[in-house]
């Protein structure tokens, strides 16, 4: 699951959703099923309507998933803390 989200990139930001901390869970059952629980860096971001379905789409390709659903939150609201440590390097935040 990681690997097929961390391919998925923010449009404006260069980091992938993974590392940059909007992914806040993955649960999967035993019959294949797997729920992303996300959120993106703000309501207003360009791609709200489309990244949860890529991500599913992403999601859903992973061999053993029989079906993929993403919940998008606002609660709690993303903040730069969240970001993996390569994340910030990357963006010249370390």
């Amino acid at each position: 699951m990681v690997a097929a989200l961390r391919d998925i990139y923010d449009p404006e930001i260069p980091v992938n959703i993974y590392d940059l901390g909007l992914i806040y869970g993955v649960d999967v059952s035993e019959d294949g099923e797997v729920e992303v629980t996300m959120t993106l860096t703000t309501p207003h971001c360009p791609v709200a309507e489309s990244m949860p379905a890529e991500v599913e789409i992403r999601v859903s390709a992973v061999p053993g998933v029989s079906h993929a659903n993403v919940n998008l939150v606002w609660d709690p609201p993303w903040n730069p803390q969240a970001m993996s440590d390569e994340a910030k390097l990357e963006l010249g935040m370390l």
